[in-house]
């Protein structure tokens, strides 16, 4: 299955406010938008907007209100981290967050532990057997209690 594209980070943004309405929850989205704002331009001097190859960054943080708390940052460079319940998945692409959001919200990420290695990790598979795992560094909250797995 072919994810849509999100070529920029004001589409990316509209396709989590779409996911977050299929879903009921609050949105709050705070941008920046210029080489001087935007945190990994911080080469960039004072008030410089455009890039040197005259693009404008643009980043974006997404808040999702509910349970779990998620949280979403958009990159210029087409890559997003995404934060579950204090649990931070690192470089997602962009057109990959809509459906790690469903995947979330849907019912379909697990915690997974094990006695040895002991650990658990937040795993968060999408179509097309993609699946992100990240290790669960945080008190089981009870949102994770709930989805935990054998």
């Amino acid at each position: 299955m072919s994810r849509p594209s999100l070529p920029t980070t004001e589409s990316a943004v509209r396709a989590v406010r779409a996911v977050a309405a299929e879903y009921g929850r609050a949105v709050a989205v705070e941008e920046d938008i210029g080489a001087d704002l935007t945190s990994r331009r911080t080469s960039a001097a004072l008030f410089t907007v455009l890039d040197p190859n005259g693009s404008l960054p643009h980043e974006a943080y997404v808040e999702l209100g509910g349970v779990p708390s998620v949280g979403v940052r958009f990159f210029p460079e087409d890559d997003a981290h995404v934060t579950v319940e204090g649990i931070e998945f690192l470089d997602v692409p962009r057109e990959s967050v809509p459906a790690f959001l469903r995947s979330v919200y849907g019912g379909l990420a697990w915690v997974r532990g094990r006695f040895f290695p002991p650990g658990q990790w937040l795993v968060v598979p999408l179509p097309g057997d993609e699946t992100y795992r990240e290790r669960v560094g945080v008190a089981l909250t009870p949102w994770l209690a709930r989805i935990v797995r054998g």
